[in-house]
């Protein structure tokens, strides 16, 4: 049996998926991003490959991809985002890909390949960083975060277009004992807002799948749904590991 890798190095997490001849996934790892890209690439594989198997072929992806250490080659993470959601469903024909630091709209082609893409990687506003930082004026961990806009009977605009100023925002918003989840509806709100400007840019047509870690932000999907007057297709995998397994499904068909 041979086996096949793909290795996608975020900003914030490193990602690892094996392949077998046949295509079914027999493991994956998601680490944290460690300062030296190649180390978390090491820890990603090296997680993956406790069985021991040795890799036919592995690529590497992400803004890291060039430190994938033994990589036979780099794949853009958009190529690989876009093999990764046909994979898993090919009747998806729009993703938003909101990662730790930026967030790409892609639309794929019917064969599987990009049709067209736009990226936002100028601000930090809409991406895992800023949903980090307003978790953390909340005094709560991400995941309650992403539930509380959910719960909210009103939603409280927050208007600002940069991540520093939305910080202070937010923080003048509960100051005036505003309620938090009206407030967390905005926040999401807004992202998702951010979101469909970035879709329109790229066409959006149905289904529209999210992937990266905000994927599971339950309040942004909420929020992206109700703009998008459309239901967001769920993942069969971790919404994470799509870039490793766009990689690892090119590695297997070079291969």
């Amino acid at each position: 049996m041979k086996y096949y890798g793909g290795c996608d190095i975020g900003s914030t997490t490193g990602k690892a998926v094996i392949l077998d001849d046949n295509g079914k996934i027999i493991s994956s790892s998601i680490v944290p991003s460690e300062i030296d890209p190649e180390k978390t690439a090491k820890t990603a594989i090296g997680k993956a490959l406790l069985n021991g198997n040795q890799l036919s072929y592995l690529i590497g992806t992400g803004y890291g991809r060039n430190e994938v250490p033994f990589a036979n080659e780099n794949i853009s993470e958009i190529t690989c985002h876009a093999a990764g959601v046909y994979e898993c469903d090919p009747s998806i024909k729009t993703i938003v890909d909101i990662g730790g630091q930026d967030v790409k709209g892609i639309a794929i082609a019917d064969d599987g390949s990009v049709l067209e893409f736009a990226m936002n990687d100028k601000c930090a506003a809409g991406t895992g960083r800023f949903f980090e930082a307003m978790s953390r004026i909340f005094r709560m961990e991400l995941e309650a975060f992403s539930d509380l806009s959910l719960t909210a009977k009103h939603v409280i605009p927050v208007t600002s277009q940069c991540s520093v100023f939305a910080e202070t925002e937010v923080i003048s918003l509960l100051a005036k004992r505003n309620s938090p989840s009206g407030i967390a509806a905005g926040i999401q709100g807004a992202v998702a807002k951010r979101c469909f400007t970035l879709l329109k840019k790229v066409g959006i047509r149905p289904k529209v799948a999210i992937t990266g870690g905000c994927a599971k932000n339950k309040g942004l999907v909420y929020a992206l749904n109700q703009i998008l007057r459309m239901e967001i297709s769920k993942l069969p995998i971790d919404p994470q590991l799509i870039g490793a397994l766009g990689a690892a499904v090119i590695a297997r068909r070079k291969a």
